[in-house]
């Protein structure tokens, strides 16, 4: 071989060589998570994935041809079109908390939400089960607050938005994961649709208490600056998305369909303007991003919000029967 073709042969590797190794190890993971046959299924389908790519990489170098590396693209693309076909079901056996698809109709000012969750949680295993029907005056929407949710790394929190009305009344949007019973959650697993998605609607003293007082987490609420008009457009934006999911079932993932992408995905119905940021995957500084855009208060340093916006104590001590959405807005002043 002449020099001029050593080095076109060369540059042919270094291109091909992550190309191999990406699409090798993405197809091997989505094997792992979703080929059928349980853990010996999965384990065989992954383990004979990575020795056929290995073997055809290793004959495309060693025997200076490139038909090891078209059997592996016509392979990789059977993975590809498995992969598409993987549709969500809505249909498992699920666990008590996401049991139930909220869905929402709107009559004029109001507005109607079958199965809002409102259980009393003693423990995660330990709770009494309670799906309501509410209805909403939407002339009486007053206010919205972000609720950002730590239970680890400053930098991770899970985001749900609360919207309030006149008479006292509280109902908090969450967009989760969807497990079934036999099934954890996984970060990685969430990008190989190992869960799917569902969108709670929830009383505060039970999605916010049960973070607090139940799971140790801590939790701030921020009041967010939108006028009323842009209240309701993103609350029905909720309720829109809520009936779009009960229809049809989708898959969550980690990275593109997650608690605040889809936030920022219904904000942008109301403002498509809205600047997406790495602080939307980042939820622990979704603070200074809404900060930025205007949607909370610009007067006060990010700290000192931050020090207003916490309620993990206040949660806490809020004795059983009292208005908990009262008591955690209440600010006790220092002695």
């Amino acid at each position: 071989m002449d020099k001029l073709g050593m080095i076109g042969r060369l540059a042919v590797v270094i291109v091909m060589t992550p190309i191999v190794f990406c699409s090798g190890a993405w197809a091997a993971l989505a094997l792992w998570y979703r080929l059928p046959g349980g853990c010996v299924g999965r384990t065989l389908g992954s383990a004979l994935w990575v020795i056929a790519t290995a073997a055809l990489y290793a004959c495309a170098i060693g025997g200076r041809s490139w038909l090891p590396l078209v059997v592996h693209a016509a392979l990789y693309a059977m993975v590809l079109l498995w992969w598409v076909a993987i549709r969500p079901s809505g249909a498992r056996d699920w666990r008590d908390e996401v049991a139930r698809m909220l869905t929402g109709s709107v009559h004029g000012d109001r507005l109607v939400l079958d199965n809002v969750r409102h259980f009393a949680w003693r423990s995660d295993n330990d709770y009494d089960i309670r799906w309501e029907r509410h209805e909403y005056d939407l002339a009486q929407l007053a206010s919205t607050d972000a609720v950002l949710s730590h239970w680890g790394s400053r930098a991770i929190a899970h985001a749900m938005i609360s919207f309030g009305f006149d008479d006292g009344r509280h109902l908090v949007f969450s967009v989760e994961v969807r497990k079934s019973r036999d099934q954890e959650y996984s970060s990685v697993g969430g990008f190989f649709k190992q869960f799917e998605t569902i969108l709670v609607g929830a009383e505060e003293d039970d999605i916010i208490r049960v973070r607090t007082n139940v799971r140790g987490e801590d939790v701030y609420l921020y009041p967010l600056q939108l006028e009323r008009a842009t209240l309701r457009a993103l609350l029905l934006s909720y309720v829109h998305a809520a009936n779009r999911l009960a229809a049809r079932p989708a898959f969550y993932n980690t990275f593109t369909s997650n608690c605040t992408t889809l936030v920022h995905r219904m904000a942008r119905q109301i403002d498509p303007g809205l600047p997406w940021d790495m602080r939307l995957l980042l939820t622990g500084y979704l603070p200074e991003y809404l900060q930025g855009i205007g949607a909370l208060d610009r007067h006060l340093p990010i700290g000192t919000l931050r020090q207003h916006a916490r309620i993990s104590e206040r949660a806490r001590a809020a004795p059983p029967g009292a208005d908990f959405s009262r008591v955690v807005r209440t600010v006790i002043a220092p002695d």
